[in-house]
């Protein structure tokens, strides 16, 4: 009875069963509830009471645990305006996320209906990195660009599948840098394999804000542009990736760890499902494109073989390659383990574009305590020359990173 009312476990010199029948739990000159509260039991009945626990288990003071409601949900929208509330964010920085968010539900859309709708395969041209565009490369680098112009919020666009960045016409002017590679592992749309989008931006910048009435012409106008643009990672305020797949997810740091949400398909809202993402210190699982194996150094290969002997467990790391570096970034922050995009004999500057891909990707990463590098140098330091920079990059797990440093010294 007293364990129903208080949530509590009483004990005594004798137990309950052998109190005497004319024993009164609560005396009759006071109030039941007022005894609750009080907890004034009488000082003859020798009774202790402590709080429920397991079995063998040292006691606490009980504490009741609000139960979730089953329909509460955080989105997107809802936690940009809690990270504004907080200070962790502007208001401009906010819409700039939620039309970035806007610009993947939309290619998500396209990816599940590529094949019924035909805009599978190759468009016939070629990026300024010399690499054939898929159909998807083209339609989504244009969905993007056209959700961050009309937010209003975005000064600069830089695409991977642009020549050059794109100064934001006037009237629509933010102040945000936004960088982006608008699908990542293209190759894999044709047979509906796993592909996303990253992002990064950057803060303010009014040199690149273009005034047609000035005596610039446009090539000044797009060296502005370029100057600014090209910042080290360290200088990022927000960065994320979305990833297409058996879901699609949405993730994100602006500075204060990672966080993920997940698109479901019964609201079209992004819901948050992984909070405050950990990237665990070691893993066991690598992820190299091993067909080049012959193409990389010495120390390099070293490595490669020594995470193929058994450990202590007996068994060697697991390979795993996807030719996607969102769907090896997502795996790897839930699981651990190191991903690696070296330079070769014939990719003296490795595969990746540092602004595009290397730069957010290494932000995330380290922001849920992992680290990156392109063999000598924290990937975030680097200060990129040009647009298109490629370098070479391992990331990961801090422990393999740390592993592999030793390797390559």
């Amino acid at each position: 009875m007293v364990e129903a009312l208080l949530g509590t476990k009483c004990s005594s010199s004798s137990s309950i069963s052998h109190l005497s029948p004319t024993f009164h739990l609560f005396p009759t000159n006071i109030k039941r509830s007022q005894h609750l509260i009080h907890g004034s039991f009488s000082p003859n009945s020798r009774i202790r009471c402590e709080a429920a626990s397991l079995e063998g288990a040292k006691t606490a003071p009980a504490q009741i645990k609000k139960p979730k409601n089953r329909y509460e949900m955080v989105n997107l929208t809802t936690w940009l305006l809690q990270q504004e509330q907080a200070g962790n964010i502007d208001a401009e920085l906010a819409i700039v996320l939620s039309s970035i968010s806007l610009a993947c539900k939309q290619i998500a859309s396209l990816l599940q209906r590529s094949s019924i709708i035909n805009i599978t395969g190759t468009q016939g041209t070629v990026n300024i990195q010399g690499e054939d565009q898929k159909k998807l490369d083209v339609i989504s680098n244009e969905l993007f660009c056209n959700c961050l112009r009309s937010s209003g919020r975005t000064g600069i666009i830089a695409s991977e599948e642009e020549d050059v960045p794109v100064a934001v016409e006037e009237t629509y002017s933010g102040n945000y840098i936004v960088v982006f590679d608008p699908i990542d592992g293209s190759a894999n749309i044709d047979i509906a394999l796993t592909t996303g989008s990253i992002f990064g931006i950057y803060g303010p910048d009014q040199q690149c804000l273009v005034d047609m009435d000035d005596d610039s012409t446009i090539d000044q106008a797009r060296e502005k542009c370029i100057v600014s643009v090209c910042q080290p990672g360290s200088n990022l305020v927000a960065a994320g990736y979305c990833l297409y797949s058996s879901s699609v997810v949405y993730t994100l740091s602006v500075g204060n760890g990672v966080y993920a949400f997940t698109l479901d398909p019964a609201y079209g809202e992004f819901v948050l499902t992984h909070e405050d993402i950990k990237i665990p210190k070691a893993g066991r699982i690598y992820s190299f494109n091993e067909g080049n194996y012959d193409l990389w150094d010495e120390k390099l290969q070293s490595y490669l073989d020594h995470l193929k002997q058994p450990g202590p467990n007996g068994k060697p790391y697991s390979g795993r390659y996807i030719g996607c570096l969102v769907g090896e970034i997502h795996r790897m922050l839930l699981y651990g383990g190191i991903y690696g995009n070296p330079k070769n004999k014939n990719s003296k500057n490795g595969n990746l574009r540092l602004l595009y891909e290397c730069a957010p990707m290494s932000y995330i990463v380290e922001q849920a305590g992992g680290k990156s590098t392109d063999g000598n140098q924290r990937i975030l330091e680097i200060m990129p020359e040009q647009i298109h920079q490629r370098t070479p990059i391992f990331i990961g797990s801090p422990e393999e990173i740390e592993k592999l440093e030793k390797y390559l010294a």
